[in-house]
């Protein structure tokens, strides 16, 4: 079962990345599924219903998100009949936070899951959550995304869940990890797969806006850099467990 998974696409030039490259990428890796985290595809904010079929039409069978799933309202009105998979520790939110795929009579169950610390403390504790479902679910392989920031949650939620799921994939930080590898039971397992957008921005954004809310303290909203992109993904075989990164760049 070889599955691959496209880190963080942000923005215009995310999406743009995708539909040049994924051709590509279909003919050198044969992915049975593909999967991509969406949270930053519209704008850096969301996901809008137009940048969602967009993803969507080309191959892409499931899309994960993170802390931005709410940035685009649009996605409130197409969430529940969509392929989004929003973070399963939100409470009483719209969507749903895990799905299981189907491909040649496999079931693959895609859970998102926000990490707590450095950004919600008030999220349900996924460590927990992921057990709860992992209880009444079953599934051939499972596939655990989890859209945190501090390094040491994703390495911890790795090795908490080793053994007891297919994959582990970290994602938010739009900066890629060089740590992939599988874990001592078996699970694969990446810190973070890093972004698809811009390659010159400070993650994604423009870096002159950065800049000044470093020097100054404020800074007007966020744009997404112009310039050069890249593209960040693994490419995961849960059946022979291997896992590899990809990283492609382009000036235009």
């Amino acid at each position: 079962m070889k599955i691959l998974f496209i880190g963080d696409i942000y923005g215009k030039p995310g999406i743009e990345m995708l539909t040049e490259h994924l051709p590509q990428l279909k003919d050198d890796y044969r992915p049975n599924l593909i999967i991509v985290n969406a949270e930053n595809a519209s704008n850096g904010r969301g996901v809008s219903q137009k940048n969602y079929k967009e993803i969507m039409s080309l191959g892409v069978h499931a899309m994960t998100m993170g802390n931005w799933v709410w940035g685009n309202k649009e996605l409130f009105e197409f969430i529940e009949d969509s392929k989004v998979i929003r973070p399963f520790n939100f409470r009483q939110a719209p969507g749903k936070g895990y799905l299981t795929l189907n491909f040649n009579g496999q079931k693959i169950l895609v859970i998102n899951a926000l990490g707590r610390t450095f950004m919600n403390a008030n999220m349900d504790c996924p460590f927990i959550g992921i057990d709860k479902i992992l209880e009444t679910e079953k599934a051939d392989y499972t596939l655990v995304d989890i859209h945190a920031e501090a390094t040491s949650e994703k390495v911890a939620l790795g090795h908490y869940l080793d053994g007891r799921v297919s994959a582990v994939v970290g994602t938010h930080t739009h900066i890629p990890t060089a740590d992939e590898r599988v874990l001592p039971n078996g699970t694969l397992y990446i810190t973070d797969i890093g972004m698809t957008g811009p390659l010159n921005g400070v993650i994604g954004v423009t870096k002159e806006i950065v800049f000044d809310r470093f020097l100054n303290g404020f800074s007007i909203p966020n744009e997404v850099a112009p310039g050069p992109k890249q593209l960040n993904a693994v490419i995961m075989d849960l059946a022979k467990k291997t896992i590899k990164r990809i990283h492609i760049e382009s000036e235009t």
